[in-house]
């Protein structure tokens, strides 16, 4: 079982962004290096279709939403952790 976050974008997502990304991905640097987060990334159009990252643990996605610089700073309109079930590894 794996972990998907998936973010739905504020409004106006690309012109916020910007001024929380360094703080954001220092955090998405930190959870990859201690091997739980896995996977991360933007949909085609991150305005419309948001983003989503993929955990090892439901504990890692919450905690890293929780504290990530574009929840709190509102880039991020709201998100939401949902089970994977994984059949290829």
């Amino acid at each position: 079982m794996k972990y998907v976050l998936l973010y739905e974008s504020a409004d106006d997502v690309i012109a916020k962004a910007p001024a929380h990304f360094p703080a954001h991905q220092k955090r998405l640097t930190a959870f990859h290096e201690r091997g739980e987060l896995l996977m991360v990334g933007t949909f085609g159009d991150p305005q419309r279709q948001g983003s989503m990252a993929i955990f090892r643990t439901r504990k890692g996605a919450e905690e890293f939403a929780a504290d990530d610089p574009f929840v709190v700073n509102g880039v991020v309109r709201r998100y939401e952790v949902r089970d994977w079930d994984e059949i290829l590894t």
